[in-house]
Parts: C-alpha cells; structure tokens; sequence
C-alpha cells in the first residue's frame, strides 16, 4: 500500500506558504503576524503528520477500542495543541492580537484536517476492499 500522505502534506506546507510570502505585503497592510502563521503552518503540518500516524494504526487495528482510542485521541491532540497555540498567541499579543492571523490560522486547520481525512479514507476503503477480496476466495 503506497502513502502519498506525507508528500500531500509537504505540497500543502510549500503551497500554504508560498502563498504567504507572495501576499505578506498586503496581510501586514491588513495588521496580520505574518511570522505567527509562517510558525502556525509548520506547527499544523508537522502535527498533521503526528496525528495521521496515530490514526492511521488506529485505522490498522484489529480491535474497534484501539481503533476509537486512536482516532479520538489524535482528533482530541489536535484541537488540544491548536487551542493553545491560539491561546498563547493571544495572551502573549494581548494588545496586538489580530483576529485575522487566528481566522487564518484556523483556516490552515481545517485545510490540513481535510487532508488527513482524505487519506485515511483512501486507507479504509483499500482496506475493506482487500479484507472484501479474501472473503471471495
């Protein structure tokens, strides 16, 4: 089974911040921490890939309480981490936190979440197809 996951990742971390450094002149005209989202994205795309591999054996597993104890403990990580990356953000910017930078922010979330989902669900379906394929024999 071959996992292109990480390659998604690593073209959505270049993507993500290419498009970052081509419009840093307007997002710090518009009063956004151009640096907090360059560290936001590398801190999404490195705990994207961390909490794949924690639901991808979960995925893998043969027991449905390592499967749950797995995919709920990477989704709950996840927004755990984000949480209080967004809080530190805010209480060490108390003055200066820019609404935009956090939307942003939670934009990356949800773009690297989707990812993630995607390919697990690639997972699965291969999955089931080959456990499908051994039945019929």
């Amino acid at each position: 089974m071959s996992d292109r996951f990480y390659f998604r990742v690593i073209g959505l971390f270049i993507l993500l911040n290419a498009t970052l450094l081509g419009l840093k002149a307007w997002l710090l005209d518009n009063g956004v921490h151009h640096n907090v989202l360059l560290f936001g994205n590398l801190a999404l795309a490195a705990l994207s890939a961390f909490t794949y591999n924690m639901s991808r054996k979960g995925v893998q597993a043969d027991s449905n309480s390592v499967f749950m104890l797995r995919v709920y403990g990477a989704m709950i990580s996840r927004m755990m981490l984000c949480l209080a990356g967004i809080t530190i953000y805010a209480v060490v910017n108390r003055a200066h936190t820019s609404r935009i930078t956090i939307f942003i922010l939670m934009g990356f979330y949800a773009v690297y979440a989707i990812c993630e989902n995607i390919s697990l669900q690639k997972i699965t379906r291969q999955r089931n197809q080959g456990a499908v394929n051994q039945e019929a024999l």
